[in-house]
């Protein structure tokens, strides 16, 4: 009716204007993000032929192997064809795991994938996450009686998931580091100490004319100091004696005109120490008996570390085998991390998919594109409400779910056309 449309300031206030680019470049990083944990894993051939792989997405079924029942994990294909009602935790990826769908610890369930498997699969190792529990609070995720906004980070050593406020120190922003090492994995490798205070992300604050080094910014710390730095001495984490130890409040730096801020970039104070210490070995060869000739802090707290640490890890003989000892050899692996992983999914996905929306949107004419942002809304919509019932049921969308969802959006579209009436102005 004329006179009774808002002004368009007014409107513009009421409703925010967002483009068609903006909108398929969100749904784009979403599916990017999803393309980046399951990209990697084949999603039609279960991965058990392949023995313990590397790296892959795995699932728990709550259905056939619920909390006091052995754990089991599944991979993502699995997932999808022999478990596709059942209800399922979704552990994101864990490393060198083989796919136990059908084998002795499934009472009632043969693989419809891979049915001649093994009993048991001896290399795999399970946590509480495989019956939905996380973190030293075993608690779900999410967890309905936990009000705290808080993210959830996963240890490298463990693959366990920790809330950020249980971890003994306040994570980082996310984007300043890149892998974390829990308390717990801490205590248990404490030859990471040693990197950990050349290395590991760190909050710098300003004290008396001074920087403190630390990362939750607590003041005084306890630094270890050892004489030879001999692995036999600290590398399996005996106490030190006291004489040996020493307290460091503070490391003095010099006055510049820049005040000094940190950034998901290494600070010029972290670079300056990795250069020193790390562009040339120690006379043995070995850079971690070098760094523990050195001070630095134990705490009773994980560690958050950079891109590319591990890189910097002494790989001479005897600290392979400390690796070896401590079971954690695949810290030298550069393919072991999360983010390579991600990024073998990402270029796989990229390989095989183009997005003609987004090479042909630049092309089409104004009427082209409201037209097409309408059909999209409606279908964004309907699709999104489609999926919420799986969703809250907690069981997987198969093909034909899919499928049923399309035949249906378009059997609506042309009821929706045929019923149109037309007016010439």
């Amino acid at each position: 009716m004329a006179g009774a449309e808002e002004p368009a300031g007014r409107q513009s206030e009421l409703e925010p204007v967002v483009s068609l680019v903006d909108v398929l470049e969100e749904d784009e990083e979403l599916e990017n993000e999803a393309c980046a944990v399951l990209g990697g894993s084949d999603s039609e051939k279960c991965s058990y032929s392949q023995g313990s792989v590397k790296r892959q997405a795995l699932y728990a079924c709550s259905t056939c192997t619920p909390e006091g029942e052995e754990p089991a994990g599944i991979c993502l294909a699995c997932s999808y064809e022999c478990h596709g009602s059942h209800k399922l935790f979704e552990l994101y990826t864990k490393r060198n795991f083989r796919c136990d769908c059908g084998n002795s610890k499934f009472k009632n369930l043969e693989c419809k994938l891979f049915p001649d498997k093994a009993k048991i699969n001896s290399g795999n190792k399970y946590n509480a996450n495989f019956f939905g529990l996380y973190c030293v609070c075993k608690r779900p995720y999410p967890d309905p009686e936990d009000e705290i906004p808080d993210e959830m980070i996963q240890c490298i050593v463990c693959e366990d998931w920790f809330h950020g406020r249980h971890l003994g120190a306040i994570p980082p922003e996310s984007g300043d580091f890149q892998e974390m090492v829990c308390q717990a994995c801490m205590k248990r490798c404490p030859f990471l100490w040693a990197y950990a205070a050349q290395l590991a992300v760190t909050k710098v604050t300003t004290e008396d004319d001074g920087l403190v080094l630390n990362v939750d910014g607590v003041g005084d710390q306890e630094v270890i100091t050892t004489e030879n730095g001999a692995h036999q001495d600290n590398a399996l984490g005996e106490d030190v004696p006291e004489n040996r130890k020493t307290i460091v409040k503070e490391v003095k730096a010099e006055q510049t005109d820049e005040p000094c801020t940190s950034s998901s970039s290494e600070s010029d104070l972290q670079k300056a120490f990795q250069n020193q210490h790390f562009n040339t070995e120690s006379q043995s060869g070995c850079k971690l008996q070098e760094l523990k000739a050195k001070q630095f802090i134990k705490k009773d707290s994980a560690t958050y570390w950079p891109l590319n640490w591990r890189s910097k890890l002494c790989t001479c003989k005897d600290c392979m085998k400390m690796y070896g000892d401590l079971d954690v050899l695949f810290l030298t692996d550069e393919y072991d991390t999360v983010l390579a992983y991600e990024n073998k999914g990402k270029v796989d996905q990229a390989a095989d998919r183009r997005d003609p929306l987004m090479d042909t949107l630049s092309s089409m004419s104004r009427v082209q594109q409201v037209e097409l942002i309408c059909e999209y809304n409606d279908l964004k919509t309907e699709l999104k409400d489609y999926l919420k019932r799986f969703a809250d049921e907690g069981t997987v969308v198969k093909r034909e779910d899919i499928q049923q969802f399309f035949e249906e959006f378009q059997s609506k579209k042309r009821r929706r056309v045929d019923g149109m009436q037309y007016y010439c102005s």
